[in-house]
């Protein structure tokens, strides 16, 4: 209460006490039903067990939202033994309340004066969102913030999510025009569907920075006393692992430190779009500069070499001494002319993406006039431009200085370099964001049917394991060239194989329960002769029976040993994450897999430029560059097999689990020499991706009235120019019909958001069709937006004002109301103008109810999807 009034808030604050008369001064009522007026909000701050009574009161009442503040609702039951979380949500639902809560420290809104919170920090009104899950690391980031005059436009703190979770909050906070940059203090996710497409939505707008706790690895037991018979995929990597994963193909820059979280999200707002990643820096001392490369180095970067010309120019500014390297080492006696010189030769010869220009101070020089050359410079240098000025009280001035023009500046060469880090794997992200593979590759025809026969075969026999020569038979139906496989059922049929494929030979067990085969030396290679093949046979069932007495041989595989030259050992792997679904796993391959960290993940479905990513994410990227004479790997050729791997599991959804372990690849070619794939028969589950592909069996092709071909598909990023130019066919009444009001021009983040969407809660069909110039052009687009429980969808559309009258909107209207009932979606409604009436109409005719709005002069329009069928 006394943060509610010391807020400033100019609505009604009414407690509800039945024991006092007033609390902090105003006037109590005894309970919900006496109060003057409907709240829009309630905060409860009582026992546990008296809530569920509330929220059935605040229901009656008409209140259509409430902050719960209680916790340990899951673990505390009601009368009938159910627990308190389910009741309440159960009651909220019943009367479609939407709670914010339990455990929460609740929420800020400064500029409404709202401060519903119970923390002793005060915050004043600003430009950035902040969504934590910890009531404790919400405080203390408010505390820090505070004295650093760093403001909010929200605070809001999840606690135990019950209702709203991060993806309403950054649904929210993305379309806000008060909030520049998003802040989140993550410790898990409970809905990955909801997270993934709101974090993705949020991101093509505005920058969003994560701390994500929990780094430490829990039950990852890859090389312990207890090591499993086989090690499986998943312990290949950690949760965290997954989740850095995650976070980069949501867009979302993450920063390891609650000291790094605000300095971030300030140099990436301010920063200007890089088209690369070329950091020159530029100090007056060999140290700060070594410093700074040292902290690039520990981040993944390593400094880019001068151009030829460049150098030429800057010896005649520098030194003798100075050896042409990057960072630039001016020497201490550099003066404030040398400084704007040198910068002035990075600008024109458009040496750098960002420069980190550094100063130590000294007797030698001005560090003030040396501020003031930089201050000057940055007027005509168009990249991003970093300062450190080395110290702290003895630079105060001139870092003062550097903040009033804008640029960026800090204490330490690490600081400096982190930075641009930052602002480097930021941009990073965006470009991953805008990747949108499609659901069917246009680079391979796989012989899908003949893959799912092989995995119906061994459902069918009750197998979940599929032998050797199955996975290669899968994998050949995708392209990836695999080493061919004979099998034996005992040492004698083992000799006479080996002789008809030819030695030398290789010979490993089969075993449904033993994946590494090298544990028991289960593998033998070169063998020359039949004789040593069959005692090599004995020898491995002789052993596994005393090594691993509980795993059972099958029978043995050989293959034909193939000269490996320099050819690099790798592995690709799949696993199923309970959260986020299938991932891929890349690395380093053969007996050392999973000796090293380093393998990458990533989320699939891949195309080219998220597979290179995904190859140079890995510590296995070092292998393949050229190394002693030996020719560089064909990165072009793994990224290939990482794509096929991707589009299988597309088309597979069977497959649950495949380790290709090793893959050869040389600068020639490459081949699988031994693959695993697991099943799962479960019945498939929808969105079993965290980011779905393109779908591009959505696409159709329809013939208008007047005889013209129309391409009826889902949106796409590479449709950003076309719809600016579909919106300037638009005359302004069409405009108001769609937009509420007249809208002359539509912003570019705003036109990304429409364009960029993530197929799953969001999806939006265009028609386009090629124009005179030859180029497609849209001519009307329909849009849904689900809500996070896909119960129910918000619908949009607007067909292009010279083009109405040739079914346009029908067909799109039609289109959308089938796909949002395959996808489950319920309720479908939207809002009209009651004086569109070819809208209306056109409604009416599918069998849309009509309802007042809300809003004056506004049809709510609703159609029940599950009671209702759209007949072509």
């Amino acid at each position: 209460m006394r943060n509610l009034l010391a807020g400033g808030f100019d609505g009604f604050i009414m407690p509800v006490n039945p024991k006092r008369e007033a609390v902090t001064g105003l006037l109590a009522y005894p309970n919900i039903a006496a109060l003057p007026h409907t709240p829009d909000l309630a905060i409860i701050c009582t026992p546990a067990a008296t809530i569920p009574a509330i929220i059935d009161d605040l229901g009656r009442r008409g209140t259509r939202a409430a902050i719960i503040m209680a916790g340990y609702l899951s673990t505390t039951l009601d009368a009938d033994g159910r627990p308190l979380d389910e009741v309440i949500l159960e009651a909220a639902r019943r009367y479609g309340i939407r709670l914010l809560g339990g455990s929460t420290l609740g929420v800020m809104v400064p500029k409404a004066g709202i401060n519903a919170t119970f923390s002793q920090v005060r915050v004043e009104p600003g430009k950035l969102g902040f969504v934590s899950q910890s009531d404790a690391v919400g405080t203390m980031v408010l505390d820090w913030a505070l004295p650093k005059r760093v403001g909010f436009s929200h605070f809001v703190s999840l606690g135990d999510a019950l209702d709203i979770g991060f993806g309403e909050v950054l649904d929210f906070l993305a379309s806000d025009p008060d909030t520049q940059a998003i802040l989140l203090y993550i410790e898990s996710i409970r809905d990955r569907r909801s997270f993934m497409a709101a974090a993705r939505a949020a991101a093509r707008n505005k920058p969003v920075v994560a701390i994500k706790a929990g780094r430490a690895p829990h039950n990852r037991n890859i090389l312990g006393n207890a090591e499993p018979a086989f090690l499986e995929m998943s312990n290949l990597v950690s949760d965290d692992d997954i989740f850095e994963a995650v976070l980069r193909r949501a867009g979302i820059l993450r920063v390891e430190h609650l000291d790094e979280l605000f300095g971030a999200v300030e140099t990436v707002v301010r920063s200007r779009p890089m088209k690369g990643s070329r950091l020159v820096v530029i100090s007056n001392g060999g140290g700060g500069g070594i410093m700074a490369e040292d902290s690039l180095y520990l981040g993944g970067y390593t400094m880019p070499q001068l151009d030829e010309q460049t150098v030429s120019r800057l010896r005649d500014i520098l030194p003798a001494s100075w050896d042409g390297s990057n960072p630039i080492d001016m020497r201490v006696d550099a003066s404030a002319e040398r400084y704007e010189a040198v910068l002035k030769v990075l600008c024109e010869e458009r040496a750098a993406n960002a420069i980190l220009v550094m100063h130590t101070p000294n007797a030698l020089c001005s560090s003030i006039k040396i501020a003031d050359s930089v201050i000057k410079a940055a007027k005509s240098i168009t990249c991003n431009l970093l300062t450190c000025w080395i110290g702290d009280e003895s630079v105060a001035t001139e870092r003062t200085r550097f903040i009033d023009a804008g640029i960026p500046t800090f204490s330490t060469p690490g600081r400096g370099a982190r930075a641009f880090l930052h602002i480097d794997n930021h941009r990073l992200a965006r470009e991953l964001l805008m990747q949108v593979p499609p659901s069917i590759s246009n680079r391979f025809s796989p012989d899908i049917d003949a893959a799912n026969k092989v995995i119906q075969a061994a459902l069918l026999a009750g197998r979940a394991e599929l032998t050797e020569v199955e996975s290669k038979a899968i994998l050949s139906t995708y392209g990836i060239p695999v080493v061919p496989t004979h099998t034996a059922v005992d040492p004698p049929q083992a000799a006479q194989v080996s002789q008809r494929i030819g030695f030398p030979v290789a010979l490993a067990v089969m075993s449904h329960n033993l994946r590494r085969k090298w544990d028991i030396g289960g593998v033998a290679l070169n063998l020359e002769t039949a004789e040593a093949v069959e005692a090599a046979a004995r020898g491995m069932i002789e052993r596994a029976r005393i090594k691993a007495p509980g795993v059972t041989i099958n029978g043995f595989n050989l293959q034909s040993m193939l000269p490996r030259g320099h050819a690099r050992q790798l592995q690709i792997g799949v696993i199923t994450d309970p959260l986020f679904g299938p991932l891929i796993i890349f690395g380093e391959g053969g007996r050392a897999a999973g000796l090293h960290q380093g393998m990458s993940v990533g989320l699939p479905p891949l195309n080219l430029p998220l597979a290179h990513d995904l190859i140079d994410r890995s510590r296995a990227a070092a292998l393949l560059e050229t190394f002693r004479g030996d020719p560089a790997a064909d990165r072009e050729a793994i990224a290939l097999v990482l794509m096929k791997v991707s589009q299988l599991l597309i088309d597979l959804p069977e497959i649950v689990e495949l380790d290709i372990n090793p893959l050869f690849a040389d600068d020639k070619s490459l081949s699988v020499v031994d693959v695993h794939i697991r099943l799962s028969a479960e019945p498939v589950k929808p969105h079993r991706f965290a980011i779905q592909p393109y779908p591009k069996e959505l696409e159709e092709i329809a013939t208008m009235r007047n005889g013209r071909t129309v391409l009826f598909r889902p949106i796409r990023p590479e449709d950003e120019a076309a719809h600016y130019d579909f919106l300037s066919h638009m005359s302004e009444q069409d405009l108001v019909y769609r937009f509420f009001h007249y809208v002359k021009q539509i912003p570019r983040p705003y036109m990304a958001r429409l364009t960029q969407i993530d197929y799953d809660r969001e999806m939006a069909f265009i028609a386009c069709a090629q124009g005179e110039d030859g180029k497609d052009e849209t001519l009307g687009v329909v849009r849904i937006v689900a809500a996070p429980d896909n119960q129910t969808a918000e619908f949009s559309i607007i067909i292009r004002s010279d083009l109405k009258g040739q079914g346009l909107g029908s067909r799109l209207l039609k289109k959308v109301i089938n796909y949002s009932r395959d996808c489950g979606i319920r309720l479908f409604s939207g809002d009209v103008m009651n004086d569109n009436k070819p809208m209306l109409d056109m409604l009416k005719a599918f069998g849309f109810n009509f309802g007042r709005s809300e809003e004056p002069g506004i049809v709510r329009c609703t159609l029940d999807l599950q009671a209702s069928s759209v007949q072509d």
